[in-house]
């Protein structure tokens, strides 16, 4: 039998999904920066994403082990910290810069958990990709010092998102343990989006705009994501999402108006192979 199942086809298709929509909303999301805050627009999505899923899921944390509570609770931080320093830094760098700096830290972890040369391969042109992407939006101007070290916090905690979604997707059903997840991230930032938005996180618009993002960069990317960590290797789903920078470069292109030049389609182009080449070769 030749090809490719459709049943193998689907946890790759839901990395994808998941890696189109959390750009999309990051980039409506920095829309609210200039009424509530980096902060006041991350409590609001990790909020509200938290209530959907709460409301829909209804976990039920006395009904897990203790294993299973720190599993959550460990995603729930690893959350927390990769949202607030994500959008911290895209307050002070652009976009597409943000998100290649972010994603040096699903890329080392792709690296060190690579045991074949041509994984080594995948990765090396994944990099070369992600470097020549993130040189669109510097030219020559030096990056906020500050906007860097909040977006390598923010890859740093999303090696440890995959680390952990990975384990947990493996002891807790995805809905169950995302939703506690969410509720956990939600109580560790409300207390400085409260103090970062105020009252104007009451105001319908942005409720509205933040119900939006809540949905399109954390409800359907981390159940999408969490579903596929349960068949899909952490090397192999570090691997695929090379594709972030590329999403991110699309949705500043579409929502953000930002023009694309020859550099930065080759810099997609390559990191779009390495991220096709790694799934079939890891198939």
């Amino acid at each position: 039998m030749t090809g490719t199942s459709p049943s193998r086809l689907v946890p790759v298709l839901s990395v994808l999904g998941s890696v189109l929509s959390v750009q999309f909303g990051a980039a409506f999301g920095s829309t609210l920066f200039d009424t509530v805050g980096a902060s006041g627009a991350v409590a609001l999505r990790l909020t509200v994403a938290a209530l959907i899923l709460g409301i829909l899921v209804r976990p039920r944390w006395h009904r897990w082990t203790r294993p299973q509570r720190e599993g959550i609770v460990a995603l729930g931080l690893a959350l927390a910290v990769m949202n607030s320093a994500f959008y911290e830094a895209l307050a002070r760098l652009p976009l597409g810069t943000t998100v290649t700096i972010e994603f040096l830290g699903p890329l080392t972890l792709a690296a060190v958990l690579s045991r074949q040369l041509r994984d080594g391969v995948w990765v090396l042109a994944a990099l070369a990709g992600v470097l020549i992407l993130g040189l669109r939006d510097t030219g020559t101007e030096a990056l906020d010092a500050v906007g860097v070290a909040f977006a390598l916090t923010a890859g740093a905690a999303w090696a440890g998102y995959i680390i952990a979604g990975s384990h947990l997707a493996a002891t807790v059903p995805s809905a169950d343990g995302l939703a506690g997840a969410s509720i956990v991230a939600a109580v560790l930032t409300l207390p400085l989006g409260v103090i970062s938005g105020g009252t104007a996180l009451f105001d319908p618009r942005t409720l509205a705009v933040g119900a939006a993002v809540a949905l399109l960069s954390s409800v359907i990317p981390y159940t999408l994501e969490l579903r596929a960590l349960q068949v899909m290797s952490k090397k192999v789903f570090a691997i695929l999402i090379a594709l972030e920078p590329a999403a991110a470069t699309l949705a500043g292109v579409l929502v953000l108006g930002q023009v694309l030049g020859l550099q930065t389609l080759a810099a997609i182009a390559l990191v779009v192979a390495a991220g096709i080449g790694s799934v079939l070769s890891n198939r």
